[in-house]
Protein backbone atom coordinates (compact mmCIF):
# COMPACT_ATOMS: atom_id res chain seq x y z
CA UNK A 1 0.00 0.00 0.00
CA UNK A 2 1.79 3.13 -1.21
CA UNK A 3 1.15 6.61 0.15
CA UNK A 4 2.68 10.07 0.32
CA UNK A 5 4.19 10.85 3.71
CA UNK A 6 5.48 14.19 4.98
CA UNK A 7 8.37 13.89 7.45
CA UNK A 8 8.94 16.98 9.61
CA UNK A 9 12.00 17.29 11.87
CA UNK A 10 14.56 20.06 12.43
CA UNK A 11 17.38 17.48 12.67
CA UNK A 12 18.51 16.56 9.13
CA UNK A 13 19.83 13.16 10.24
CA UNK A 14 16.42 12.21 11.65
CA UNK A 15 14.71 13.30 8.43
CA UNK A 16 17.14 11.33 6.28
CA UNK A 17 16.81 8.20 8.43
CA UNK A 18 13.02 8.19 8.34
CA UNK A 19 13.01 8.99 4.63
CA UNK A 20 15.24 6.01 3.84
CA UNK A 21 13.16 3.64 5.97
CA UNK A 22 9.89 4.75 4.41
CA UNK A 23 11.20 4.68 0.85
CA UNK A 24 12.39 1.12 1.39
CA UNK A 25 8.73 0.31 2.06
CA UNK A 26 7.80 2.06 -1.23
CA UNK A 27 6.27 5.18 0.31
CA UNK A 28 6.60 8.53 -1.45
CA UNK A 29 8.33 10.84 1.05
CA UNK A 30 8.19 14.64 1.35
CA UNK A 31 10.27 16.51 3.94
CA UNK A 32 10.26 19.74 5.93
CA UNK A 33 12.61 21.03 8.63
CA UNK A 34 10.37 23.50 10.49
CA UNK A 35 6.72 24.13 11.31
CA UNK A 36 6.06 26.85 8.75
CA UNK A 37 7.50 24.74 5.96
CA UNK A 38 5.46 21.74 7.14
CA UNK A 39 2.22 23.73 6.92
CA UNK A 40 3.12 25.01 3.46
CA UNK A 41 3.94 21.52 2.13
CA UNK A 42 0.84 20.00 3.73
CA UNK A 43 -1.43 22.60 2.13
CA UNK A 44 0.24 22.38 -1.27
CA UNK A 45 0.81 18.63 -1.60
CA UNK A 46 -1.84 17.11 0.73
CA UNK A 47 0.17 14.14 2.03
CA UNK A 48 -1.58 10.99 3.22
CA UNK A 49 0.18 11.08 6.59
CA UNK A 50 2.34 13.56 8.46
CA UNK A 51 5.16 12.36 10.76
CA UNK A 52 5.79 15.35 12.99
CA UNK A 53 8.50 16.16 15.51
CA UNK A 54 7.40 18.21 18.53
CA UNK A 55 10.50 20.12 19.59
CA UNK A 56 11.32 22.46 16.70
CA UNK A 57 12.37 26.13 16.47
CA UNK A 58 9.54 28.54 15.67
CA UNK A 59 6.27 26.66 15.48
CA UNK A 60 6.51 23.50 17.56
CA UNK A 61 4.75 20.27 16.63
CA UNK A 62 1.75 20.96 18.86
CA UNK A 63 1.03 24.28 17.14
CA UNK A 64 1.55 22.79 13.69
CA UNK A 65 -0.94 20.04 14.53
CA UNK A 66 -3.48 22.56 15.86
CA UNK A 67 -3.26 24.63 12.68
CA UNK A 68 -3.56 21.57 10.45
CA UNK A 69 -6.66 20.38 12.28
CA UNK A 70 -8.23 23.86 12.20
CA UNK A 71 -7.87 24.14 8.42
CA UNK A 72 -10.67 22.39 6.46
CA UNK A 73 -8.18 21.68 3.66
CA UNK A 74 -5.80 19.72 5.92
CA UNK A 75 -7.80 18.66 8.97
CA UNK A 76 -8.29 15.14 7.62
CA UNK A 77 -4.56 14.37 7.26
CA UNK A 78 -3.54 11.87 9.99
CA UNK A 79 -0.75 13.21 12.19
CA UNK A 80 1.76 10.99 13.99
CA UNK A 81 3.92 12.74 16.59
CA UNK A 82 7.43 11.24 16.55
CA UNK A 83 9.48 12.68 19.40
CA UNK A 84 11.99 12.03 22.15
CA UNK A 85 9.44 13.23 24.72
CA UNK A 86 7.94 10.33 26.63
CA UNK A 87 5.98 11.85 29.51
CA UNK A 88 2.29 10.89 29.59
CA UNK A 89 1.34 14.56 29.70
CA UNK A 90 3.15 15.17 26.40
CA UNK A 91 1.28 12.29 24.81
CA UNK A 92 -2.10 13.52 26.05
CA UNK A 93 -1.38 17.06 24.83
CA UNK A 94 -0.51 15.71 21.39
CA UNK A 95 -3.76 13.74 21.23
CA UNK A 96 -5.77 16.74 22.41
CA UNK A 97 -4.19 18.81 19.64
CA UNK A 98 -5.62 16.32 17.16
CA UNK A 99 -2.70 13.93 16.64
CA UNK A 100 -3.69 10.39 15.70
CA UNK A 101 -0.65 8.74 17.26
CA UNK A 102 2.32 9.51 19.50
CA UNK A 103 5.52 7.50 19.00
CA UNK A 104 8.60 7.88 21.20
CA UNK A 105 12.11 7.81 19.74
CA UNK A 106 13.80 5.51 19.07
CA UNK A 107 10.80 4.27 17.11
CA UNK A 108 10.29 0.56 16.54
CA UNK A 109 10.36 0.20 12.75
CA UNK A 110 7.80 -2.60 12.61
CA UNK A 111 5.35 -0.69 14.82
CA UNK A 112 5.86 2.49 12.79
CA UNK A 113 5.14 0.80 9.46
CA UNK A 114 2.10 -1.01 10.84
CA UNK A 115 0.74 2.25 12.23
CA UNK A 116 1.39 4.11 8.98
CA UNK A 117 -0.39 1.45 6.91
CA UNK A 118 -3.33 1.44 9.34
CA UNK A 119 -3.71 5.21 9.08
CA UNK A 120 -3.39 5.12 5.28
CA UNK A 121 -6.29 2.66 5.12
CA UNK A 122 -8.33 4.87 7.42
CA UNK A 123 -7.60 8.04 5.46
CA UNK A 124 -8.50 6.50 2.10
CA UNK A 125 -11.79 5.21 3.44
CA UNK A 126 -12.59 8.58 5.01
CA UNK A 127 -11.57 10.42 1.83
CA UNK A 128 -14.06 8.36 -0.12
CA UNK A 129 -16.88 9.08 2.35
CA UNK A 130 -16.09 12.80 2.29
CA UNK A 131 -15.99 12.75 -1.49
CA UNK A 132 -19.46 11.24 -1.53
CA UNK A 133 -20.62 13.83 1.02
CA UNK A 134 -19.53 16.56 -1.39
CA UNK A 135 -21.46 14.88 -4.19
CA UNK A 136 -24.51 14.66 -1.97
CA UNK A 137 -24.41 18.42 -1.43
CA UNK A 138 -24.09 18.98 -5.17
CA UNK A 139 -27.24 16.94 -5.66
CA UNK A 140 -29.13 19.05 -3.15
CA UNK A 141 -28.93 16.88 -0.03
CA UNK A 142 -28.41 19.54 2.64
CA UNK A 143 -27.17 18.55 6.07
CA UNK A 144 -25.60 20.32 9.00
CA UNK A 145 -21.90 21.00 8.58
CA UNK A 146 -20.02 18.71 10.95
CA UNK A 147 -16.42 17.76 11.58
CA UNK A 148 -14.87 14.89 13.47
CA UNK A 149 -13.81 17.10 16.38
CA UNK A 150 -17.29 18.56 16.74
CA UNK A 151 -18.91 15.19 17.42
CA UNK A 152 -20.40 14.61 20.88
CA UNK A 153 -19.36 11.52 22.84
CA UNK A 154 -21.85 11.50 25.72
CA UNK A 155 -23.73 8.23 26.05
CA UNK A 156 -21.44 6.33 23.67
CA UNK A 157 -21.34 2.57 24.20
CA UNK A 158 -17.93 1.12 25.09
CA UNK A 159 -17.18 -2.57 25.64
CA UNK A 160 -13.95 -3.56 27.40
CA UNK A 161 -12.65 -7.13 27.28
CA UNK A 162 -10.29 -7.38 30.25
CA UNK A 163 -9.72 -10.36 32.58
CA UNK A 164 -7.68 -8.48 35.21
CA UNK A 165 -10.36 -7.41 37.75
CA UNK A 166 -8.42 -4.41 39.07
CA UNK A 167 -7.56 -3.13 35.58
CA UNK A 168 -11.18 -3.63 34.50
CA UNK A 169 -12.39 -1.67 37.52
CA UNK A 170 -10.08 1.30 36.86
CA UNK A 171 -10.95 1.41 33.17
CA UNK A 172 -14.65 1.20 33.94
CA UNK A 173 -14.47 4.05 36.45
CA UNK A 174 -12.65 6.26 33.95
CA UNK A 175 -15.21 5.60 31.22
CA UNK A 176 -18.15 6.14 33.55
CA UNK A 177 -16.65 9.46 34.63
CA UNK A 178 -16.76 10.42 30.95
CA UNK A 179 -20.53 9.65 31.05
CA UNK A 180 -20.19 6.73 28.67
CA UNK A 181 -22.21 3.51 28.70
CA UNK A 182 -19.34 1.22 29.71
CA UNK A 183 -19.52 -2.57 30.04
CA UNK A 184 -16.61 -4.89 30.89
CA UNK A 185 -16.26 -8.63 30.40
CA UNK A 186 -13.36 -11.10 30.77
CA UNK A 187 -14.54 -13.24 27.83
CA UNK A 188 -14.06 -12.65 24.11
CA UNK A 189 -17.22 -14.67 23.43
CA UNK A 190 -19.31 -12.39 25.60
CA UNK A 191 -17.45 -9.40 24.15
CA UNK A 192 -18.54 -10.41 20.65
CA UNK A 193 -22.14 -10.87 21.82
CA UNK A 194 -22.14 -7.45 23.48
CA UNK A 195 -20.63 -5.85 20.38
CA UNK A 196 -23.56 -7.11 18.33
CA UNK A 197 -25.98 -5.03 20.40
CA UNK A 198 -27.03 -1.60 19.05
CA UNK A 199 -25.28 1.55 20.24
CA UNK A 200 -21.70 0.23 20.45
CA UNK A 201 -19.15 2.91 19.53
CA UNK A 202 -15.88 1.31 20.70
CA UNK A 203 -14.49 -2.08 21.69
CA UNK A 204 -11.38 -2.23 23.87
CA UNK A 205 -9.50 -5.53 23.94
CA UNK A 206 -6.70 -6.64 26.23
CA UNK A 207 -3.99 -8.28 24.14
CA UNK A 208 -2.66 -10.26 27.12
CA UNK A 209 -5.74 -12.19 28.25
CA UNK A 210 -4.67 -15.12 30.43
CA UNK A 211 -6.89 -17.82 28.93
CA UNK A 212 -7.88 -16.47 25.50
CA UNK A 213 -6.42 -14.75 22.48
CA UNK A 214 -7.68 -11.16 22.38
CA UNK A 215 -6.66 -10.82 18.74
CA UNK A 216 -9.18 -13.54 17.90
CA UNK A 217 -11.94 -11.10 18.85
CA UNK A 218 -10.27 -8.42 16.75
CA UNK A 219 -10.39 -10.77 13.76
CA UNK A 220 -14.02 -11.73 14.43
CA UNK A 221 -15.11 -8.10 14.58
CA UNK A 222 -13.40 -7.27 11.30
CA UNK A 223 -14.89 -10.36 9.62
CA UNK A 224 -18.48 -9.39 10.51
CA UNK A 225 -20.13 -7.03 7.99
CA UNK A 226 -22.24 -5.46 10.73
CA UNK A 227 -19.32 -4.86 13.10
CA UNK A 228 -16.30 -4.11 10.92
CA UNK A 229 -16.81 -0.33 11.26
CA UNK A 230 -16.72 -0.40 15.09
CA UNK A 231 -13.33 0.98 16.23
CA UNK A 232 -11.02 -1.30 18.20
CA UNK A 233 -8.59 -0.05 20.87
CA UNK A 234 -5.99 -2.60 21.96
CA UNK A 235 -4.52 -2.59 25.49
CA UNK A 236 -1.06 -4.12 25.85
CA UNK A 237 2.28 -4.12 27.62
CA UNK A 238 5.55 -2.99 26.05
CA UNK A 239 6.61 -6.62 25.65
CA UNK A 240 3.47 -7.31 23.61
CA UNK A 241 4.21 -4.82 20.81
CA UNK A 242 4.61 -7.61 18.25
CA UNK A 243 1.01 -8.64 18.95
CA UNK A 244 -0.11 -5.02 18.80
CA UNK A 245 1.41 -4.77 15.32
CA UNK A 246 -0.45 -7.93 14.33
CA UNK A 247 -3.64 -6.40 15.73
CA UNK A 248 -3.17 -3.27 13.63
CA UNK A 249 -2.72 -5.46 10.57
CA UNK A 250 -5.99 -7.22 11.46
CA UNK A 251 -7.79 -3.88 11.54
CA UNK A 252 -7.44 -2.48 15.08
CA UNK A 253 -7.58 1.31 15.12
CA UNK A 254 -5.41 2.28 18.08
CA UNK A 255 -3.62 0.94 21.16
CA UNK A 256 -2.71 1.82 24.76
CA UNK A 257 0.42 0.68 26.60
CA UNK A 258 0.22 -0.29 30.28
CA UNK A 259 0.37 1.15 32.86
CA UNK A 260 -2.61 3.05 31.54
CA UNK A 261 -2.60 6.77 32.11
CA UNK A 262 -6.16 7.93 32.86
CA UNK A 263 -5.84 11.07 30.75
CA UNK A 264 -4.40 9.18 27.79
CA UNK A 265 -7.22 6.64 27.99
CA UNK A 266 -9.76 9.47 27.94
CA UNK A 267 -8.04 11.16 24.99
CA UNK A 268 -7.78 8.00 22.86
CA UNK A 269 -11.34 6.89 23.66
CA UNK A 270 -12.66 10.36 22.80
CA UNK A 271 -10.81 10.35 19.46
CA UNK A 272 -12.14 6.93 18.45
CA UNK A 273 -15.74 7.67 19.44
CA UNK A 274 -15.74 11.01 17.63
CA UNK A 275 -14.31 9.39 14.53
CA UNK A 276 -16.87 6.58 14.65
CA UNK A 277 -19.77 9.01 15.04
CA UNK A 278 -18.46 11.23 12.25
CA UNK A 279 -18.20 8.19 9.98
CA UNK A 280 -21.75 7.21 10.98
CA UNK A 281 -22.88 10.71 10.01
CA UNK A 282 -21.20 10.45 6.60
CA UNK A 283 -22.71 7.01 6.01
CA UNK A 284 -26.18 8.24 6.95
CA UNK A 285 -25.80 11.11 4.53
CA UNK A 286 -24.66 8.68 1.89
CA UNK A 287 -27.65 6.43 2.51
CA UNK A 288 -29.92 9.43 2.15
CA UNK A 289 -28.49 10.02 -1.30
CA UNK A 290 -29.65 6.56 -2.36
CA UNK A 291 -33.26 7.73 -2.02
CA UNK A 292 -32.77 10.58 -4.47
CA UNK A 293 -32.67 8.80 -7.80
CA UNK A 294 -28.93 8.21 -7.73
CA UNK A 295 -29.23 4.45 -7.85
CA UNK A 296 -30.42 1.96 -10.40
CA UNK A 297 -33.75 0.51 -9.29
CA UNK A 298 -32.99 -3.00 -10.54
CA UNK A 299 -29.46 -3.63 -9.28
CA UNK A 300 -29.16 -1.17 -6.41
CA UNK A 301 -25.93 0.16 -7.93
CA UNK A 302 -25.26 3.83 -8.56
CA UNK A 303 -26.69 4.99 -11.84
CA UNK A 304 -25.13 6.82 -14.74
CA UNK A 305 -26.06 10.23 -13.34
CA UNK A 306 -24.13 9.65 -10.11
CA UNK A 307 -21.29 7.98 -11.98
CA UNK A 308 -20.66 11.05 -14.15
CA UNK A 309 -20.26 13.32 -11.12
CA UNK A 310 -18.16 10.77 -9.21
CA UNK A 311 -15.77 10.13 -12.10
CA UNK A 312 -15.26 13.87 -12.60
CA UNK A 313 -14.36 14.23 -8.94
CA UNK A 314 -11.97 11.28 -9.00
CA UNK A 315 -10.15 12.63 -12.05
CA UNK A 316 -9.83 16.08 -10.48
CA UNK A 317 -8.29 14.48 -7.37
CA UNK A 318 -5.36 13.17 -9.43
CA UNK A 319 -3.85 16.66 -9.20
CA UNK A 320 -3.83 16.26 -5.42
CA UNK A 321 -3.06 12.56 -4.99
CA UNK A 322 -0.79 12.11 -8.05
CA UNK A 323 -2.17 8.60 -8.35
CA UNK A 324 -3.85 7.12 -11.44
CA UNK A 325 -7.52 6.32 -11.91
CA UNK A 326 -8.64 3.23 -13.83
CA UNK A 327 -11.99 2.59 -15.48
CA UNK A 328 -13.31 -0.86 -16.43
CA UNK A 329 -16.31 -1.31 -18.72
CA UNK A 330 -18.11 -4.63 -18.16
CA UNK A 331 -20.61 -6.14 -20.58
CA UNK A 332 -22.60 -9.37 -20.20
CA UNK A 333 -21.85 -11.73 -23.08
CA UNK A 334 -24.81 -12.82 -25.25
CA UNK A 335 -27.31 -11.09 -22.98
CA UNK A 336 -29.97 -10.83 -25.71
CA UNK A 337 -29.89 -14.60 -26.07
CA UNK A 338 -30.52 -14.97 -22.33
CA UNK A 339 -33.56 -12.71 -22.55
CA UNK A 340 -34.85 -14.44 -25.69
CA UNK A 341 -34.40 -17.95 -24.30
CA UNK A 342 -35.48 -17.43 -20.68
CA UNK A 343 -37.41 -14.17 -20.55
CA UNK A 344 -36.67 -10.73 -19.19
CA UNK A 345 -37.26 -11.86 -15.60
CA UNK A 346 -34.28 -14.17 -15.82
CA UNK A 347 -32.29 -11.44 -17.54
CA UNK A 348 -33.03 -9.12 -14.63
CA UNK A 349 -31.92 -11.80 -12.17
CA UNK A 350 -28.63 -12.18 -14.05
CA UNK A 351 -27.99 -8.42 -13.88
CA UNK A 352 -28.78 -8.27 -10.15
CA UNK A 353 -26.55 -11.24 -9.36
CA UNK A 354 -23.64 -9.89 -11.39
CA UNK A 355 -24.02 -6.47 -9.76
CA UNK A 356 -23.78 -8.05 -6.33
CA UNK A 357 -20.74 -10.12 -7.21
CA UNK A 358 -18.91 -7.14 -8.67
CA UNK A 359 -19.65 -5.01 -5.61
CA UNK A 360 -18.57 -7.66 -3.11
CA UNK A 361 -15.24 -8.27 -4.82
CA UNK A 362 -13.97 -4.69 -5.06
CA UNK A 363 -12.31 -2.40 -2.52
CA UNK A 364 -14.67 -0.37 -0.36
CA UNK A 365 -13.53 2.85 -2.02
CA UNK A 366 -13.96 1.57 -5.59
CA UNK A 367 -17.26 2.34 -7.31
CA UNK A 368 -19.31 0.11 -9.60
CA UNK A 369 -22.29 1.58 -11.43
CA UNK A 370 -24.84 0.37 -13.94
CA UNK A 371 -23.94 2.19 -17.11
CA UNK A 372 -26.94 1.07 -19.11
CA UNK A 373 -28.59 -2.11 -20.35
CA UNK A 374 -26.25 -4.99 -19.54
CA UNK A 375 -23.19 -2.75 -19.09
CA UNK A 376 -21.46 -1.83 -15.81
CA UNK A 377 -18.66 0.65 -15.19
CA UNK A 378 -16.06 0.31 -12.43
CA UNK A 379 -14.04 3.31 -11.23
CA UNK A 380 -10.85 2.44 -9.33
CA UNK A 381 -8.95 5.32 -7.70
CA UNK A 382 -5.24 4.86 -6.92
CA UNK A 383 -5.03 2.00 -9.45
CA UNK A 384 -2.86 1.93 -12.54
CA UNK A 385 -2.60 -0.46 -15.44
CA UNK A 386 -1.11 -3.47 -13.68
CA UNK A 387 -3.36 -3.41 -10.63
CA UNK A 388 -6.54 -2.80 -12.60
CA UNK A 389 -5.69 -5.63 -15.03
CA UNK A 390 -5.25 -8.05 -12.16
CA UNK A 391 -8.58 -7.02 -10.62
CA UNK A 392 -10.41 -7.21 -13.94
CA UNK A 393 -9.09 -10.67 -14.75
CA UNK A 394 -9.90 -11.90 -11.24
CA UNK A 395 -13.46 -10.62 -11.55
CA UNK A 396 -13.88 -12.10 -15.03
CA UNK A 397 -12.67 -15.54 -13.99
CA UNK A 398 -14.79 -15.57 -10.81
CA UNK A 399 -17.93 -14.65 -12.70
CA UNK A 400 -17.29 -17.31 -15.33
CA UNK A 401 -16.63 -19.99 -12.73
CA UNK A 402 -19.94 -19.66 -10.86
CA UNK A 403 -23.20 -20.32 -12.74
CA UNK A 404 -26.26 -18.29 -11.76
CA UNK A 405 -29.16 -20.33 -10.43
CA UNK A 406 -32.67 -19.49 -11.61
CA UNK A 407 -35.10 -18.51 -8.86
CA UNK A 408 -37.19 -21.67 -9.21
CA UNK A 409 -34.07 -23.84 -9.02
CA UNK A 410 -34.86 -25.44 -12.36
CA UNK A 411 -31.54 -24.65 -13.96
CA UNK A 412 -28.27 -22.75 -13.76
CA UNK A 413 -26.94 -20.32 -16.34
CA UNK A 414 -23.25 -20.02 -17.08
CA UNK A 415 -22.80 -16.31 -17.68
CA UNK A 416 -19.57 -14.67 -18.81
CA UNK A 417 -18.54 -11.06 -19.25
CA UNK A 418 -16.16 -9.10 -21.45
CA UNK A 419 -14.20 -6.18 -20.06
CA UNK A 420 -12.50 -3.12 -21.49
CA UNK A 421 -10.01 -1.25 -19.35
CA UNK A 422 -8.28 2.10 -19.48
CA UNK A 423 -6.53 4.42 -17.03
CA UNK A 424 -5.11 7.91 -16.75
CA UNK A 425 -2.67 9.89 -14.64
CA UNK A 426 -3.77 13.22 -16.11
CA UNK A 427 -6.30 15.22 -14.04
CA UNK A 428 -7.31 17.09 -17.18
CA UNK A 429 -8.60 13.94 -18.87
CA UNK A 430 -12.27 14.48 -19.83
CA UNK A 431 -14.45 11.81 -18.21
CA UNK A 432 -16.14 11.13 -21.53
CA UNK A 433 -12.78 10.39 -23.16
CA UNK A 434 -11.95 7.87 -20.45
CA UNK A 435 -15.30 6.12 -20.80
CA UNK A 436 -14.96 6.04 -24.60
CA UNK A 437 -11.49 4.50 -24.30
CA UNK A 438 -12.86 1.79 -22.01
CA UNK A 439 -15.74 1.24 -24.41
CA UNK A 440 -13.34 0.81 -27.36
CA UNK A 441 -11.35 -1.70 -25.33
CA UNK A 442 -14.59 -3.53 -24.52
CA UNK A 443 -15.44 -3.68 -28.22
CA UNK A 444 -12.01 -5.21 -28.82
CA UNK A 445 -12.69 -7.80 -26.12
CA UNK A 446 -15.94 -8.73 -27.84
CA UNK A 447 -14.15 -9.00 -31.18
CA UNK A 448 -11.51 -11.23 -29.58
CA UNK A 449 -14.12 -13.83 -28.72
CA UNK A 450 -15.72 -12.53 -25.50
CA UNK A 451 -15.04 -13.70 -21.94
CA UNK A 452 -11.75 -11.79 -21.81
CA UNK A 453 -10.18 -8.51 -20.72
CA UNK A 454 -8.63 -5.96 -23.07
CA UNK A 455 -6.69 -2.95 -21.82
CA UNK A 456 -6.96 -0.22 -24.46
CA UNK A 457 -5.28 -1.61 -27.59
CA UNK A 458 -3.50 -4.45 -25.82
CA UNK A 459 -4.02 -8.16 -26.34
CA UNK A 460 -6.87 -9.89 -24.50
CA UNK A 461 -5.99 -11.28 -21.06
CA UNK A 462 -6.99 -14.90 -20.48
CA UNK A 463 -6.01 -17.51 -17.88
CA UNK A 464 -2.66 -19.11 -18.69
CA UNK A 465 -1.90 -22.76 -18.28
CA UNK A 466 -0.72 -22.15 -14.71
CA UNK A 467 -3.99 -20.38 -13.83
CA UNK A 468 -2.41 -16.91 -13.89
CA UNK A 469 -3.42 -14.12 -16.25
CA UNK A 470 -1.62 -14.22 -19.56
CA UNK A 471 -1.86 -12.77 -23.03
CA UNK A 472 -4.49 -14.45 -25.18
CA UNK A 473 -4.50 -14.98 -28.88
Amino acid sequence: MSARILVVDDVPVNVKLLKVKLELEYFDVLTATDGDAALAVARADRPDILLLDIMMPGLNGYEVCRQLKADPATQHIPVVMVTALSDAADKVLALECGADEFLTKPVDDVALMARVRSLVRLKRTMDEWRLREGLNREFGIVADVRTERSEEILGAGVITVEDDPEAARRIGETLQAMRLNAVTTPSIGEGLTLAQQPGVDLVQISVGLAQEDGLRLCSQLRSDDALRQVPILLIARDLEMARVVKGLELGANDYLIRPIDRNELQARVTTQIRRKRYQDHLRALHQQSLTMALTDALTGLFNRHYLAAHLSRMLARIAETRKPVSVIMVDVDNFKQINDAHGHGVGDRVLKELAGRLSRNLRNFDLVARYGGEEFLIVMPDAGQAGALLVAERLRSQLAARPIALEDGSAELLVTVSMGLTWTEDPETPPTDLVLAADRALYAAKAAGRNCVVADDRAPVRPGRDGMAGAGS
